[in-house]
């Protein structure tokens, strides 16, 4: 079967297209003919070297696929052979044709949503409904989205006024970003390539703060947040690191000013991700979570999408296309 196979942590011209042999499914696991793959933003950072990866190299890369089962393991109910579902890979093996993966990882696609708008949705939206339900909104609080127009940002700024936001405060790169998180729902948007954003959200808030903040910049400018959140009940919730570092925000800093950070990593997050699955494709089903796929790819057009990425191009996501030849 054709693969991407990742030769060595670098640019994206490690990820080269080879033969290789079709997986089987272990005693826990199903195989899926993949139909849709999603390049997602952690795979760039796993591909340079910047996260590290637990497997010996050359490997077949990839976190999640989603198709049709096609084989199952001995403690596996063989009726799942046939149906569409998404399923995440054991760290690697999702950029290919055929897919393994433990079956406690899949999520079934209801009828009315295609196999590639499933692939594309399922991570914003399974990060971003545990990250609402965490913040706990009231119906009246300002909120903070960095990097709204994309990611898991663009499922935050759909969701955050029905799970109880009041004020839906957006930050994104450039002006197409902020005109796309406009249309996704924020009420104001300000652009965090400008070196002095911070001082536009104090001047956009006219005096009032901001309540929750959902992070994924991290770095110096989550510190430079903390006096424009609500004293007593502010709270920030840091998931991403876009600036190359965590959020550099000290005990103290929180204790002085009354404010809360949750970081929201680590498996039990994990565990909390994988359980709104199927909520998350059910939403997209009926509508209620647009999966904004930017562009479906051949398989083979792997390392063109990670540049894409890097770039910072996409406004939606980027989805591999097994099969499928440039036109």
């Amino acid at each position: 079967m054709q693969a991407i196979v990742m030769t060595a942590t670098g640019s994206p011209d490690v990820l080269v297209t080879t033969e290789v042999p079709a997986p089987r499914a272990a005693a826990d696991e199903v195989v899926i003919r993949a139909e849709a793959i999603p390049v997602l933003f952690p795979e760039t950072k796993l591909r340079s070297g910047e996260f590290p990866i637990d497997a010996p190299l050359p490997l077949v890369f990839g976190f999640q696929a989603a198709g049709v089962v096609t084989e199952v393991g001995a403690q596996v109910d063989p009726a799942l052979i046939g149906q569409r579902v998404v399923v995440a890979t054991r760290g690697f093996g999702a950029y290919a044709e055929f897919v393994a993966g433990p079956a406690d990882s899949v999520a079934r696609i209801p009828d009315g949503l295609s196999t590639v708008d499933a692939a594309a949705v399922l991570m914003n939206g399974s990060v971003a409904i545990p990250l609402l339900e965490t913040a706990a909104l009231t119906g009246a609080e300002t909120v903070l989205i960095e990097a709204a127009a994309t990611g898991i940002g663009s499922a935050l700024t759909q969701l955050a006024k029905e799970f109880g936001a009041a004020r839906v405060i957006g930050t994104a790169g450039g002006p197409e970003k902020a005109a796309r998180a406009r249309e996704l729902g924020a009420d104001d948007v300000i652009d965090h390539n400008d070196p002095a954003w911070i001082t536009r959200l104090r001047e956009t808030l006219g005096g009032a703060t901001v309540d929750v903040v959902f992070d994924s910049i991290g770095g110096g400018s989550a510190t430079d947040l903390l006096d424009l959140m609500t004293p007593l009940r502010g709270r920030m919730l840091g998931y991403g690191w876009l600036s190359g570092a965590p959020a550099q925000v000290s005990a103290a800093d929180l204790i002085m000013r009354g404010l809360t950070f949750t970081g929201c990593a680590g498996p039990d997050w994990l565990d909390r991700v994988a359980r709104a699955r199927d909520t998350v494709l059910a939403r997209a089903a009926r509508g209620g979570l647009d999966p904004l796929v930017e562009a479906v790819l051949p398989l083979d057009q792997a390392s063109h999408a990670h540049r894409l990425l890097e770039d910072r191009a996409p406004l939606g996501k980027i989805v591999l296309r097994p099969g499928i030849a440039m036109s």
